[in-house]
């Protein structure tokens, strides 16, 4: 490919952040997911200087300068020194982790990089949390602004550390004086993500809870990352919700999916996810159950009026997740092999799910006998 012509390189210099010279950034958690994404991406990008990737272990992008390191270890400031800005990104969100650990590995390690980037003499950090701070609830205005209230609680997997993570960027400024934190909310995060969200659609049928309002709307990694990118090279900052525009009723993601609904009254649904989850047969609590029922639909205005706009509609990015679920079975949150669901079935899924869940109670009271 050849290099752009000198103009368009003045005019993209011109857009970069203190005065032109293009920045050095940070990756935090870059050998891996939306990281690793946009490792590849600032790398190639003429806007940006250099590209420094912390992570655990090494990544694939070469053209980045790469150090080994836990983000919780302090020696990460040494590491940071010379950036501009840093991108953490170091999360564990993953459903199979142990609750405690998760929470202690992402707020510790978000307190870490904050404090580390600030004695390092960067100017801006930017976190990546989720649209799922604002909370879902029936009364949410449609779309929901940036500056909403961030009503969420910590029922929800992960929802407790990103909401302390949200915590942290408010007080840093304060803390550290000179310090920019840029908090990106993404919507349904879709593009090699495993959520409790993703694997509501890999389920035989879409359970709905009666007298509920599901709205759907996503964000493919793409989009965040480029997103992100808007946020590093200083175009926008502050608080950004990101997703595709509008959104999809329930009703036209069961068309377009093809997969039926089976409706449940909310005791029953609630009540069974509560107690699955306590006896440990399913690793989604209760509250995920929420982001299925009510709208958290946000409107991305301060990324719009910035010039950003996604590349991937709703309609889309629904096509792209349900390709890539494909071959995979769950109910209730807990994936079953292949041989489990074809005997199974459908709604037969959620009895025998539930019956599983009696029968362990029932052996669990025994034993105390």
């Amino acid at each position: 490919m050849s290099s752009p012509d000198p103009q368009v390189r003045a005019a993209r210099n011109h857009t970069t952040p203190a005065g032109g010279r293009r920045p050095v950034v940070a990756v935090t958690g870059a050998a891996t997911g939306v990281g690793a994404l946009l490792t590849e991406r600032l790398a190639a990008s003429e806007e940006i200087k250099q590209v420094v990737a912390v992570d655990e272990r090494r990544g694939e992008c070469d053209a980045a300068e790469w150090h080994i390191l836990d983000v919780r270890d302090p020696a990460i400031a040494e590491k940071l020194r010379g950036a501009d800005v840093v991108v953490h990104l170091a999360l564990d969100l993953d459903l199979g982790s142990d609750a405690a650990a998760r929470t202690a590995y992402n707020v510790r390690g978000t307190q870490t990089v904050l404090t580390a980037a600030a004695a390092a003499g960067v100017h801006r950090v930017v976190l990546c949390t989720s649209a799922m701070v604002y909370g879902a609830l029936p009364d949410n205005e449609l779309p929901l602004s940036e500056d909403a209230e961030l009503r969420a609680t910590a029922e929800a997997t992960g929802v407790g550390d990103l909401l302390e993570i949200e915590r942290l960027a408010r007080r840093a400024p304060r803390a550290h004086p000179g310090l920019n934190v840029t908090v990106v909310r993404p919507a349904i995060l879709v593009g090699g993500t495993d959520t409790a969200l993703t694997r509501y659609f890999e389920s035989p049928r879409l359970l709905v809870v009666t007298g509920s309002r599901p709205v759907w709307q996503f964000c493919h990694v793409e989009d965040l990352c480029s997103a992100l990118e808007y946020a590093v090279l200083e175009k926008v900052d502050g608080e950004l919700a990101v997703g595709c525009d509008g959104w999809l009723e329930q009703e036209e993601v069961e068309e377009l999916s093809g997969i039926r609904r089976m409706e449940l009254p909310s005791a029953v649904a609630l009540g069974a996810a509560a107690r699955l989850h306590r006896i440990g047969l399913t690793p989604s609590p209760a509250g995920d159950l929420a982001y299925t029922m009510y709208p958290w639909v946000v409107s991305g205005s301060r990324l719009h009026d910035a010039g950003w706009r996604a590349r991937w509609t709703n309609e889309e990015v629904l096509a792209e997740l349900l390709a890539e679920v494909t071959g995979r079975h769950t109910v209730a949150g807990r994936r079953l092999g292949r041989k489990d669901a074809t005997a199974a079935g459908a709604a037969g899924a959620t009895v025998a799910l539930l019956g599983a869940a009696a029968v362990v109670r029932r052996a669990r009271k025994a034993r105390r006998r």
